[in-house]
């Protein structure tokens, strides 16, 4: 996982070459920004804050959730699953294939003001990902939740509630004449 690290201070490569750990302990939190012609050529990070980096990355990398539901919450006839922690992205991340809204997805669109009477379609969640794929824009898995709700929302209520007519339907003849017309 990388993680983005902010460097408030700078150096250029000549000062960091004649004085490295000067210039380190100079730096804030431990992180300096060295540049050669005012272009940035790389970090320096001090064994430090390169352990807190290390330990925050390795606290992002863990399950969300450590709850574990007790084996006599389910019911003795059936196989009860083992627990299972489904990690969803921490922060804001890009729409990738296979992302799945959560399994309460319809109440909490329900609690966004998004009525959804039916389940989330395939189609449809296959269309929001394309889009939003081709986009590339990040954002948080509850963000990205709300986008889908509001979007499942507009396209069904774009047609009255009905099913979107198919375009390659052929309707039936209406062989009757109107009333009053001469012809």
């Amino acid at each position: 996982m990388s993680v983005k690290i902010l460097a408030s201070s700078i150096t250029s490569v000549d000062t960091f070459s004649r004085d490295p750990e000067t210039a380190l302990k100079s730096g804030d939190r431990g992180v300096i920004t060295v540049l050669d012609n005012n272009m940035p050529i790389f970090y320096a990070v001090t064994p430090e804050r390169m352990a807190e980096l290390l330990a925050f990355e390795e606290a992002a990398s863990r399950a969300n959730s450590d709850v574990v539901l007790e084996e006599c919450l389910f019911s003795d006839e059936a196989v009860a699953p083992t627990a299972a922690n489904i990690p969803t992205p921490l922060g804001k991340f890009v729409m990738y294939p296979g992302w799945q809204p959560d399994t309460d997805f319809l109440r909490m669109a329900a609690m966004w003001g998004c009525i959804l009477t039916a389940p989330v379609t395939p189609t449809e969640l296959a269309s929001f990902v394309a889009y939003w794929q081709a986009e590339g824009k990040a954002f948080h898995h509850v963000q990205w939740q709300q986008k889908l709700a509001r979007s499942i929302q507009q396209n069904r209520m774009s047609n009255g509630g009905q099913p979107k007519r198919d375009i390659n339907d052929i309707g039936e003849q209406d062989y009757s004449i109107p009333k009053g017309f001469r012809g």
